[in-house]
């Protein structure tokens, strides 16, 4: 296996050493629990779902509801249904106000207590400014009607010039930078545990205790996660089934994975769906996953990945697209 520290060399990632990195989260009582209180709501059986440990000391679910591309009506029906505990959001994909909305009323009508469940959401890159952290952090929490987050990501490295506009571009349609060093940016995430406003801190598509990457069979992330796991950072997966085909970059007739006749194939010898088996060989390769479904049978099938396992053979199976570069 190749070391920690050349894995660090070849990809250019630097480790921050600055002061306090995670403080203790102070008089917010206990983490997930798992526990479904009885209601009168119909609403589905909340299993025992695994937990990972954070370097904050606070536990994560190993599964949970991705809600990038979902809005307003269907965002809410899809938290108040799933029987996830972790629901991941972001200032970016404007369903903070709806993902708020189900779950004061998931509280409201006692079908969980706030210690019960794990909200994330993101630091988007027009508030890297670290005088402009703290601001981004309170309309986070003003929007999901919350007083504190479990956890708050750096959405992205790479800042935006500051203002109302998400994604700023000049005249020649190209991305208007910040000349913010995302350390600074960091430094200042620090500062909003010991305000209280959230319990843990990491980075989305970067690294510390949570990296939250793409990564599936066609990109399997296997160098990455090796050196998150030599540093005791935590991987979330997203996009478990595959890049999203209305991503900028896909290639039209492109092969998705849930259609790989290697996925595909497997259906045989587990007779489980091609999604569950995705989710499983995140969950087996210990990492945390965040699918998105919108339907109550889909949301209710991609939580049947524990209890079973794939072979050895099944697990590392090459799809990559791209071989590794020697």
């Amino acid at each position: 296996m190749q070391s920690c520290d050349n894995f660090a060399v070849v990809y250019g990632i630097v480790q921050l050493q600055y002061g306090r990195v995670f403080a203790p989260f102070r008089n917010r009582g206990s983490t997930t629990t798992h526990q479904r209180p009885s209601s009168t709501r119909t609403c589905i059986e909340n299993p025992k779902i695994p937990t990972k440990t954070l370097s904050s000391g606070h536990k994560i679910p190993v599964i949970g509801l991705g809600t990038w591309g979902i809005l307003k009506d269907e965002v809410k029906f899809a938290v108040t249904t799933a029987i996830y505990r972790l629901i991941d959001s972001a200032f970016v994909y404007q369903n903070e106000k709806f993902v708020g909305q189900a779950i004061k009323q998931m509280l409201q009508e006692k079908v969980v207590k706030r210690c019960d469940i794990f909200i994330t959401t993101k630091l988007w890159n027009t508030y890297h400014q670290p005088d402009l952290v703290s601001q981004a952090i309170r309309l986070s929490l003003n929007v999901l009607q919350l007083s504190y987050l479990d956890l708050y990501l750096m959405h992205w490295p790479t800042a935006y010039q500051e203002g109302k506009i998400l994604l700023p571009r000049d005249t020649q349609g190209h991305t208007k930078f910040s000349d913010i060093d995302y350390v600074e940016t960091w430094k200042a995430m620090e500062e909003l545990q010991d305000l209280g406003l959230t319990k843990t801190i990491g980075i989305s598509n970067f690294n510390r205790a949570v990296l939250q990457c793409e990564c599936h069979p066609f990109l399997n992330q296997k160098r990455l996660m090796e050196f998150c796991r030599c540093r005791d950072i935590v991987f979330m997966a997203y996009s478990p089934w595959g890049s999203s085909e209305t991503r900028p970059y896909a290639v039209k007739g492109e092969e998705r994975l849930l259609e790989s006749k290697e996925i595909v194939d497997m259906d045989d010898s587990y007779h489980k769906t091609p999604a569950q088996i995705l989710i499983r060989y995140q969950i087996q390769r210990g990492n945390i996953v965040i699918p998105k479904s919108i339907q109550k049978s889909r949301i209710e099938s991609n939580l049947n990945a524990f209890n079973w396992e794939l072979t050895f053979g099944d697990m590392n199976k090459n799809l990559r697209y791209v071989n590794k570069i020697q």
